[in-house]
């Protein structure tokens, strides 16, 4: 059982080179196994095909970045929204834990955002905009119910969810540095959550 997970590990960081270099649809079951020492048979052994090679390399990287973000929406949720009051580096906990999970997986990461087409997971920035926005429309909701004679501005809504996601998808593509990332991205939040405050609910007409 060991061997079998050592080599297990040993086809996931060939196949994780592999598709850093050429991209899932350019990317070689031929090459991998044999980068691995292993027969294509052992491939399809172990992951069924090269979408669930794929799989193999991304799956825990985005299962962990999934649950930070659900954890940080239920705390948002159970807020009282109606009475907060944006503060500087209000965010920074969420910004610190989220560049820790992006570059701790950086590699990963950078093969869903950059080198899936041609996978099941090459639309996986259209689904965390969707996730996004499913959070931010029970947010607004809550937020909304506080002041009479207001509604969600949607179109605001759904943009601000494109806007979050690619505040991070442009950090993570372009900048190898996670002090750097950091840095960055903290101010981009306080600007993200005082735009959310102050137009995410428009007059019901």
């Amino acid at each position: 059982m060991e061997k079998e997970n050592e080599a297990r590990e040993r086809l996931i960081a060939c196949a994780k080179k592999e598709f850093l270099e050429k991209g899932f649809s350019k990317a070689s079951l031929r090459s991998i196994s044999a980068a691995a020492d292993m027969t294509t048979g052992a491939v399809y052994f172990f992951c069924k095909d090269k979408n669930g090679l794929l799989g193999a390399v991304v799956d825990e990287p985005l299962q962990k970045l999934m649950n930070a973000i659900q954890e940080h929406f239920s705390e948002d949720l159970s807020a009282d929204i109606a009475s907060f009051q944006h503060k500087a580096g209000d965010h920074d906990d969420f910004a610190e834990m989220m560049i820790s999970l992006l570059y701790d997986n950086r590699d990963a990461l950078l093969i869903l955002l950059e080198k899936s087409a041609g996978s099941s997971y090459e639309g996986i920035v259209d689904d965390l905009v969707e996730l996004i926005e499913r959070h931010n429309y029970a947010l607004a909701e809550k937020y909304a119910a506080a002041f009479p004679g207001k509604r969600i501005n949607d179109y605001m809504l759904h943009w601000l969810a494109h806007v979050e996601i690619n505040a991070y998808v442009h950090l993570i593509t372009h900048e190898a540095d996670p002090e750097r990332a950091l840095k960055e991205i903290k101010p981009v939040m306080d600007m993200l959550v005082e735009g959310w405050m102050a137009h995410i609910l428009e007059d019901a007409d």
